[in-house]
């Protein structure tokens, strides 16, 4: 046997672990949710025990069904705006905390990351009080002579995307700590001789040597917003009405409160198309820098 073909298959060998978790965990729940998405499975009913396979019964549903079309609607809006302000204030604050000696540094660094760190429900039941009739916010609006505001009311999407941007800003802020921390330094002192403002060194600079780390950040908090589902429920619900349903909140309601499994899970199909979408375009950018 040649070396060539020895080395090769040590290779299969020790990714072998590594592909069986990836089957059993990821690629056959997968193939079982396609597959289902294609039946009547459903939790109650005659149903339950008389699966059948009704072809594309569910996805026609889901094209005349507006709950969707503006479930995506939202879930983009959300979405868009998260990863936005997750990646804009996650720089912001990576880059003042470059000096050691800044407040940024020693005391919004820490508080910043506490907000990621802690359990999703936790930081939920933090924005819950923020927002909530008697929440912080409103305290602080009173005492300085306004009225208070029903912001999980009148701006139930806003007061979630906001939400959202606190807690996922601390996790764009380690990954732009640790690009910037790699920027050279003498390229940044050069850029300053010829003249360069902050701005200029930033926008020049700093930003094309850290591209790649933008998109990867950008491609990875995407997936993960399109995906969030806990935090929304925990706060709102998917409501007032369907102000805050997005599509992880109507696959749960279409699965386990109608117990329409099989409808849930094409919508599921949905919200996975959409994420593979987003890949693809953050993977052809990424290609063509």
């Amino acid at each position: 046997m040649s070396n060539s073909r020895k080395r090769n298959r040590q290779i299969y060998v020790f990714m072998a672990p590594a592909l069986a978790v990836m089957l059993v965990f990821f690629m056959l729940p997968v193939a079982m949710a396609i597959f289902y998405s294609f039946t009547n499975l459903a939790l109650t009913g005659s149903k339950a025990s008389n699966l059948e396979v009704i072809g594309l019964a569910n996805y026609i549903k889901i094209c005349k069904d507006p709950a969707v079309k503006d479930a995506i609607v939202k879930t983009l809006v959300f979405t868009v705006a998260c990863v936005a302000g997750q990646n804009v204030l996650g720089f912001g604050v990576a880059y003042f905390m470059q000096d050691t000696k800044t407040v940024f540094r020693r005391i919004i660094g820490p508080v910043q990351l506490a907000a990621w760190v802690m359990p999703e429900v936790v930081s939920a039941i933090c924005t819950y009080s923020v927002f909530t009739d008697k929440g912080t916010l409103n305290v602080i609006i009173q005492a300085l002579g306004f009225g208070k505001i029903s912001w999980l009311y009148k701006y139930p999407m806003l007061s979630i995307i906001l939400g959202n941007i606190w807690r996922g800003t601390a996790y764009s802020m380690m990954v732009y700590q640790a690009a910037l921390d790699n920027v050279p330094g003498e390229v940044k002192e050069a850029s300053r001789i010829d003249g360069a403002g902050r701005l200029q060194t930033i926008g020049y600079v700093e930003l094309p040597i850290i591209k790649n780390t933008i998109m990867t950040n950008a491609m990875l908090t995407t997936l993960m917003t399109l995906g969030s589902f806990g935090f929304i429920w925990i706060i709102t619900g998917g409501g007032p009405g369907n102000a805050t349903t997005t599509l992880p909140v109507l696959m749960y309601l279409k699965a386990f409160k109608n117990y329409d499994l099989g409808y849930g899970t094409a919508i599921s199909m949905v919200l996975l198309l959409i994420s593979a979408v987003f890949g693809i375009i953050y993977t052809r950018q990424s290609e063509g820098d």
